[in-house]
């Protein structure tokens, strides 16, 4: 099957509930230390607000094949003016790790965001030792920018992460 044609993106919206917390639940092992995704209703509930924010975006990776959620990417604090930039988060469901998914994915994530949502550049802070995401992020064309010590407060902790980034060409931005 081409790039692309195996999952597709939508907007994750409340009747996802069940379905997402039990990939979630099912997928703790694989996810902690490097992010905290929802897995109570509560935290869900939390997650839905967030991302009805205008300064974020949640979409769900669908598979194509039988319309189930495989994974999530989340654009957050997007910025416009003459920043138009965005960090993503992203976490794929246990079972559908290892697919291809999220490559897929994190690719019409990309086309999105820098054509329909006209932004210029997407940042992914990842944890060092999360070699897994590192290379799906350079799989996608994003460069690594350096270390940034103690950035984000995850599982219990400050932790560093490398900022990687990519951006589009100038002629996507908006007026």
């Amino acid at each position: 099957m081409d790039i692309g044609t195996q999952v597709y993106l939508r907007k994750v919206v409340a009747q996802d509930q069940g379905e997402f917390l039990q990939l979630m639940r099912a997928s703790m092992d694989i996810h902690r230390p490097w992010i905290t995704p929802p897995t109570t209703p509560q935290m869900f509930r939390n997650y839905m607000q967030r991302i009805r924010r205008s300064d974020s975006e949640g979409y769900a990776i669908c598979r194509t094949l039988d319309d189930c959620i495989v994974g999530v990417i989340n654009l957050n604090h997007i910025v416009r003016g003459t920043f138009q930039n965005a960090s993503l988060g992203y976490y794929v469901g246990l079972p559908y790790q290892g697919n291809g998914y999220m490559q897929q994915g994190l690719e019409q994530l990309m086309r999105l965001a820098f054509t329909t949502l006209g932004l210029h550049r997407l940042e992914a802070n990842i944890q060092p030792d999360n070699e897994r995401s590192k290379k799906l992020v350079a799989a996608c064309g994003f460069r690594c920018e350096g270390l940034s010590e103690g950035f984000l407060f995850i599982d219990g902790q400050w932790r560093d992460h490398e900022r990687w980034s990519a951006c589009a060409d100038r002629d996507t931005l908006r007026p």
